[in-house]
Formats: structure tokens, C-alpha cells, sequence
């Protein structure tokens, strides 16, 4: 605790410039005896601390002392501060304390570069409790129990080890082997229900090949779509300028290879009567027959 109350008190004085120990003793909830016995294992430790005292006076470090910090060249601080500025943008529950606090200690004040918004996880306390666990779990490698909705709506109990968190396709998963089916799997955070961070330690490691999508996806297909003009804004929006042609009449042929799932019937189907698949046939046929089931509803 002293360690910590010590490694604190420093951090505090970088940040502060000047404090009292009267102020100390509040913030660290001990006596101000306790404060000055702690600023002289600092000074015996050889950080420059010294005492001023009436008005304006306090406890202060020397403005020309800097932590050494030979291990940590200026061009890795940049790079840990960007790093720590792209989770905190990511909603990463935690980062914004450590990243206030090394920057103080690098003595930097970088401007944020970086911004994002993936709404889901800034939806509520409960999904950011979700994401802690996961988390905690991948780092300190702990197996998790948790209930789970396939995309075909089947129930399952699983009992994971999980390797990483995943972003793909405007969505987060969580990659690891599947104690249940005794095999590599990728669940979908949003369908994670019930979720339990198990005491059990596991040693597993993230293999090289990264192959989180093998259970999940049939092999990638090359589809070409056909779609209306007022659909413009998703057409640039969403595909790249070597993947469209323009048409004379306005329209827009699209040509993408993805991989063959629910996902993609669902995206294709986003679009309405707007677009059309012209190929692969197989996928015009499962188009069709989603089209003919849901059309059934409604007769």
C-alpha cells in the first residue's frame, strides 16, 4: 500500500505542480505526520522534493526533473500515446486514467487523433460491464460460461477459453476454443447472454494463423450486384471506387468478393428493390428463396 500511496504521490506532484500537505493527507486519507514521512523516502530515493513555505508555498518537484525514462525512447511514448488515444476512442472502459496518467509522466500533451463511435458499446452499462469481463478474461487468461443465440435463434450453453476481441463487419466478437464443441469458435458479443468469468486458468494461446472465421463464414465468393441510382450515397459509401461502374442509364454495377453468410443475404437485402444480384446464380437462387419464405407471410 505504501508503494502504491508513494508511486501515486509522485504522479500527483507531476500533475498538481504544487500541493500542500494538508491536501496530500486528504487525498490519500492519512495523517500529514505520514505525508512528510513519505516525502523522505522520495528525497532518499533521489526525486528532487522540496518544501516552500508562506503564501503559495507547498510541496513541490524541481521543474527540471523529469522520471527517467532511458527505456522508453520519445518515438515508443508517441506510439503508446496513440495507442492508449485509439482504445480510449474505441469506448475501452479504463484507458483514459492510464493514458492521463503516462502523459504527465512523458510529459505530453498530445492533441487526440483519433475518434470513434461504435454506438453499440456506448449503449448502456451492462454492455460495458460485458466488455470488462471479456477482457479481464482474455488478459488473465480465466475460461467464461455464458448462454448463447445462434444466427438461426438455437439456444446453447458454451464454456469458452477466450484469445481476442474481435471488430468485423460492424460488429464485435470474441474468438477462442469452445470447451463444448472442443474446437476453435467465433461467438458474436451481442448474442453473449448470462456471461460468467470463471475462476479456472487456462494456457492456450492465440494461434499465428488467426483463423477466427473458418467456423463462421463458406468460402468468399465474388457477387456483382446491380443497383438503382438513388442509391448512390451507399455505393460510394460502402464499396470501393475500383469495385463500381457506372452505368449510362445511372445505375451501378458492383462487383465484390465477400464471404457467403447470413450477413451478406442480409446486406444485400438492405438495399430493397434497389439492387439485384446478377451472380454468382447460387446466390440469386438463395436470394430468391429468402424472398419467396418471406413473401409467404404476407399471402
Amino acid at each position: 500500500m505504501k508503494i502504491d500511496r508513494l508511486l501515486e504521490m509522485v504522479y500527483v506532484l507531476f500533475e498538481k505542480k504544487n500541493v500542500t500537505a494538508k491536501e496530500l493527507s486528504n487525498y490519500f486519507e492519512v495523517s500529514q505526520r505520514t505525508i512528510y514521512r513519505d516525502l523522505e523516502t522520495l528525497s532518499a530515493a533521489g526525486i528532487p522534493i522540496y518544501t516552500s513555505k508562506g503564501k503559495g508555498g507547498g510541496i513541490r518537484l524541481l521543474d527540471s526533473y523529469v522520471m527517467k525514462k532511458s527505456m522508453v525512447t520519445d518515438k515508443d511514448q508517441l506510439e503508446i500515446i496513440s495507442s492508449l488515444q485509439g482504445m480510449n476512442a474505441l469506448n475501452v472502459p479504463g484507458v483514459e486514467p492510464v493514458l492521463k496518467k503516462l502523459g504527465v509522466l512523458f510529459q505530453r500533451n498530445e492533441s487526440k487523433w483519433i475518434d470513434v463511435d461504435f454506438s453499440h458499446w456506448g449503449s448502456g452499462e451492462d454492455e460495458k460491464e460485458k466488455f470488462m469481463k471479456l477482457k479481464s478474461a482474455i488478459i488473465y487468461k480465466k475460461r467464461i460460461q455464458f448462454d448463447y443465440y445462434s444466427t438461426n435463434g438455437e439456444y446453447s450453453e458454451r464454456i469458452m477459453e477466450p484469445l481476442q476481441l474481435i471488430f468485423k463487419g460492424q460488429a464485435w466478437y470474441v474468438y477462442g476454443f469452445c470447451m463444448v464443441r472442443n474446437a476453435y469458435r467465433m461467438f458474436r458479443v451481442t448474442r453473449i447472454n448470462k456471461l460468467n468469468v470463471t475462476d479456472e486458468s487456462f494456457e492456450r494461446c492465440l494461434e499465428e494463423e488467426n483463423r477466427f472465421f473458418v467456423a463462421e463464414i463458406k468460402e468468399p465468393i465474388t457477387m456483382v450486384l446491380q443497383i438503382d441510382p438513388f442509391m448512390a450515397f451507399r455505393v460510394y459509401d460502402e464499396f470501393e471506387h475500383s469495385e463500381i461502374v457506372k452505368n449510362d442509364d445511372g445505375s451501378f454495377t458492383v462487383t465484390k468478393t465477400l464471404p457467403e453468410n447470413d450477413w451478406v443475404y442480409g446486406y444485400i437485402l438492405s438495399f430493397g428493390a434497389s439492387a439485384q444480384v446478377l451472380e454468382p446464380k447460387n446466390l440469386r437462387d438463395s436470394i430468391r428463396k429468402i424472398l419467396e419464405n418471406s413473401l409467404k407471410k404476407y399471402i
